[in-house]
């Protein structure tokens, strides 16, 4: 039910009153918080149909939340917040209510407690840990969800098949079956996904992205070790299936630091060169899940703790990003962070062009997509700003054919650029199997990633070829004379070193 109109598909009822008690299934199934949260009530059966009482702020899906719950069809009409709040406060047991003495609420005098009992019973809902109350699928989800933290991994996959539903977890950039779940539990399965998203669970036949937050225990500090979800469903031929990313800031937050995602301390030093200019653009080049974002904030990080990691107010950082993957002020570093939201109409440009206007002095853009960014950073990196940012390519030289392909001339793309950082993500040989394969890394032979790069640095030698409009393989062939070492190259290097092997390298680098 998308909205409450008397032209939808469930009508609306206005002004009844007398009102019949809830059904049984409706007290059964619809739980008491989201009732007095979103002030909805039953009203009893009307022509096969659940009768439920709606208040003018109730968003319009939850009608149809409710008609899922309760396996039939609801009709809707509107009543007071008030009366719908003491209905919902009188019909449900006292051990489910918030007053002790299972009197009538009131909502003017008691809605911090109701707003306090809400949030509680939320949270205690979110910790994977917590079992007393849950459902089997709320338990078999929060089992899901705590293997694949527990074995590192950054995406769930919920997939129903024909005669089964497959979970699979995404390991060091690659995909392994876990576990096999019945057929007929993908559906049961995919709704706890979407009520814990807050996605609509009656939309079963269009795609739908959410999110979530879930805790597990306690992290530093005794506080709750939370991981964000971001959640994406797909219908297809034998039901929805979904896909799970998971964020663990607490992992994750470690990572920040160019050294510990496996850059050598001679590449090491060619970037800070670069970014302790106070302008230029760096760019970091490498396809999707390649490590671009955490290069970028170990960059930031490094600009903004100079200092043995202390940190330094010297700097006005902000950034454009979609999505904002981990909150960087967690870590120490004082920085402004910006979500696209295209509803909005905030882009990267748009993003971008305000975030000139707010005296910035290190500027990064979460990715260059076309003309309009690319040309809004390629001038702000002329006017005094460092700016750093990603580009889908396969190697640091075919970055500057990209540029030129969106439209920038060669002589701006040789007046602003400064560096481009190409990057993979290779697995490492499981140090306690020593690659011959066991249980803690699923029988690959691997355990963890980390980086292999390759830097193009624009010298002036550079510059005259890019403003030439020299081919990308006469860059890569000066680069190469003038020091730098291809992806290839470092790979193989890290092949001998017995860090990963030639398999993996080729596996990432070349596609074999």
């Amino acid at each position: 039910m998308e909205q409450m109109t008397e032209s939808s598909s469930n009508p609306v009822l206005r002004g009844e009153r007398g009102w019949n008690a809830p059904s049984g299934e409706f007290l059964a199934r619809v739980p008491r918080e989201l009732c007095r949260r979103h002030l909805v009530i039953g009203a009893g059966r009307r022509d096969g149909a659940e009768l439920l009482r709606v208040g003018s702020s109730t968003p319009p899906w939850i009608p149809g939340n409710v008609a899922v719950a309760i396996g039939l069809p609801v009709q809707v009409a509107f009543d007071e917040p008030d009366a719908i709040a003491r209905d919902v406060d009188r019909h449900y047991p006292a051990s489910q209510s918030a007053e002790a003495d299972g009197g009538t609420a009131d909502l003017t005098g008691e809605e911090d407690a109701q707003a306090e009992a809400a949030k509680l019973l939320s949270e205690a809902d979110r910790d994977l840990l917590r079992i007393e109350g849950k459902g089997p699928v709320v338990r078999l989800v929060d089992l899901i969800l705590f293997d694949a933290l527990s074995r590192k991994a950054s995406d769930v996959h919920i997939q129903p098949l024909a005669d089964r539903t497959l979970v699979r977890y995404r390991l060091d950039g690659v995909l392994h079956d876990v576990r096999d779940l019945a057929a007929v539990l993908a559906a049961s399965v995919v709704t706890r996904i979407k009520v814990m998203s807050r996605m609509d669970v009656a939309e079963r036949g269009a795609p739908q992205d959410g999110r979530a937050t879930v805790t597990i225990g306690s992290g530093a500090r005794g506080t709750p070790r939370s991981i964000d979800l971001r959640v994406s469903t797909l219908p297809t031929s034998y039901g929805e299936r979904a896909v799970i990313r998971l964020l663990d800031n607490s992992r994750d937050q470690h990572l920040i630091d160019l050294a510990q995602i496996g850059m050598d301390a001679t590449l090491q030093a060619a970037l800070v060169e670069r970014l302790n200019r106070a302008h230029g653009i760096v760019l970091v080049t490498g396809p999707t899940g390649s490590g671009k974002t955490t290069s970028l904030y170990a960059s930031l990080r490094l600009i903004a703790t100079p200092d043995k990691g202390k940190a330094s107010g010297e700097y006005n950082i902000m950034t454009i990003e979609d999505p904002i993957e981990y909150e960087l002020s967690t870590v120490g570093i004082a920085v402004s962070q910006t979500q696209v939201n295209l509803k909005k109409g905030l882009t990267f440009a748009t993003g971008l062009r305000h975030i000139l206007r707010q005296d910035p002095d290190v500027v990064m853009v979460g990715e260059i997509r076309d003309e309009e960014t690319a040309r809004i950073a390629m001038q702000a990196s002329l006017t005094g700003h460092l700016v750093l940012s990603t580009l889908h390519t396969n190697d640091a030289a075919s970055a500057v054919t990209r540029l030129v392909d969106l439209g920038i001339e060669p002589y701006l793309v040789s007046a602003s650029l400064s560096a481009v950082l190409a990057q993979r993500l290779v697995r490492r040989v499981h140090s306690e199997c020593s690659g011959a394969g066991c249980e803690g890394c699923l029988n690959s032979g691997y355990r963890g990633r980390f980086g292999v790069f390759e830097m193009l640095t624009v010298t002036d030698r550079v510059r005259e070829l890019i403003s030439s409009s020299a081919g990308e393989q006469t860059i890569r062939q000066t680069a190469q004379a003038l020091g730098m070492r291809t992806l290839m190259e470092e790979g193989r290097r890290l092949a001998e070193l017995g860090t990963t092997t030639m398999t993996e390298v080729q596996r990432v680098i070349q596609g074999i």
